[in-house]
């Protein structure tokens, strides 16, 4: 009994190998790309989203990811919101490695900033609540955080 039903299953799963994958490969064929034996499904030959130009890849941003940043200062280290702060540091990057800017009293707000060098960003504070804020920023490296930021009154 137990090498009758080992069998239907074998049967059972066989058939399903033996199925041409026919709506996968069309897929692959679309999108260039196609099956290979051990590795599966792969774009291989094909232009990445930037490009595979010797000009294009020159052009290509490197972030280097083993150097955190660090915040240094923040100047004034107090602000109404709307106000422009000054944020110092290190290994922010480049502006293409930059990804942004927080105050941890806004929440996801998106923050209003300007990328000036590798170690200083400007930065707006937000309209929110008066009381003390972290900034932090994200770079290539990994994010920093500031010493306690008084965000004042209107």
């Amino acid at each position: 009994m137990q090498s009758r039903s080992s069998f239907a299953l074998f049967m059972l799963f066989g058939s399903f190998l033996m199925l041409p994958l026919s709506s996968t490969q069309a897929a692959a064929e679309e999108n260039n790309g196609a099956f290979v034996d051990g590795a599966g499904f792969t774009l291989y030959g094909t232009e990445s989203i930037k490009g595979s130009g010797s000009e294009k890849v020159e052009q290509d941003p490197v972030c280097d990811r083993s150097k955190r940043p660090k915040i240094f200062k923040v100047q004034p280290d107090e602000a109404k919101p709307g106000q422009k702060v000054t944020i110092t540091g290190e290994n922010f990057g480049s502006k293409e490695c930059f990804r942004g800017v927080a105050f941890s009293a806004a929440g996801p707000a998106k923050i209003d900033y300007t990328f000036v060098n590798e170690a200083t960003i400007e930065a707006t504070v937000p309209d929110v609540k008066a009381g003390m804020s972290f900034i932090d920023i994200v770079a290539g490296g990994g994010n920093a955080r500031s010493k306690g930021f008084l965000v004042q009154a209107k």
